[in-house]
């Protein structure tokens, strides 16, 4: 989230401006807003520090997860522009699934775009999604959805959504994050939101201090099982509770049939930060 885009977020929070028209959200209807990017040539130096600070080991191929990293600014467009209806910050990103239909070099070009779309009730108050897609050659190689929470007056008898998560338990490996870790990782990503980078800033906004990016424990998490997946992969999560920084999480991952079930969870009391499931086609 780049500084301009970040003014643009937190206007809708500045008691006064926040009613200015082109500033005002409604927090009403959602049309569908899409917006692209045609013909994005990835940097592979970007690359080679997105898995650095994700934990991929070097590969001909892209990471699974890194061309949401060419998908976030589209959705920061959308979020900071005039006709969306909830202010930026204090969104919450709920789930994420990604469909790597094949996989991605560095040397290919990508048409990317994303459309906010199908806004419904939740419990806790509304959600919508918003769904990507990243074609080469006009092949479709790649899509996602992440669905985010806006809380408010929520509706009790809104249905669960999709197959449960299982919680796996830890196994042997645990992660020590260090403070800088969401400074580093918004550094690469864009994501500058302020919930991620010192603790006055994450304060401000409700947190007793920052917290790690949902996207990068996702990240994490795949990197830790990306030797044992397909070409054609889907890998979906859920965010559950914030990981604080610095500190400790513990990773552990379990073969199903069809590919791999995994959690990230606190390593003292079996809490989970992030659940997921791997499937190979």
């Amino acid at each position: 989230m780049a500084l301009p885009v970040m003014v643009k977020a937190a206007l809708p929070m500045v008691p006064g401006i926040n009613q200015l028209p082109g500033v005002r959200k409604t927090g009403r209807d959602l049309p569908d807003i899409t917006r692209t990017l045609a013909a994005v040539s990835i940097d592979a130096a970007h690359v080679d520090a997105y898995a650095k600070i994700c934990g991929f080991e070097p590969s001909e191929n892209l990471p699974l997860t890194y061309i949401h990293m060419l998908a976030f600014p589209l959705h920061m467009d959308i979020m900071t522009s005039a006709e969306f209806p909830f202010p930026a910050i204090g969104t919450v990103h709920l789930r994420n699934r990604i469909h790597q239909i094949r996989p991605v070099t560095p040397r290919e070009t990508l048409d990317v775009t994303v459309t906010a779309t199908n806004l419904r009730p939740h419990a806790k108050g509304k959600v919508f999604d918003m769904v990507a897609t990243a074609n080469s050659a006009g092949e479709l190689v790649w899509e996602s959805t992440s669905t985010y929470l806006r809380l408010g007056k929520g509706d009790k008898d809104a249905a669960p959504e999709g197959a449960p998560f299982e919680v796996i338990p830890a196994g042997p490996i645990t992660w020590k994050l260090a403070d800088n870790l969401g400074r580093r990782y918004g550094a690469v990503s864009g994501d500058m939101n302020p919930i991620h980078l010192w603790p006055l800033t994450a304060k401000a906004l409700g947190f007793k201090r920052q917290i790690a990016h949902g996207m990068w424990t996702k990240a994490r998490s795949v990197a830790a099982i990306a030797t044992r997946l397909g070409d054609d992969v889907t890998v979906e999560v859920e965010f559950k509770k914030p990981v604080f920084l610095p500190g400790k999480v513990a990773f552990g991952s379990r073969v199903v049939d069809g590919g791999l079930d995994f959690a990230l969870t606190d390593p003292k009391n079996g809490a989970p930060h992030l659940v997921g499931r791997a499937r190979n086609t």
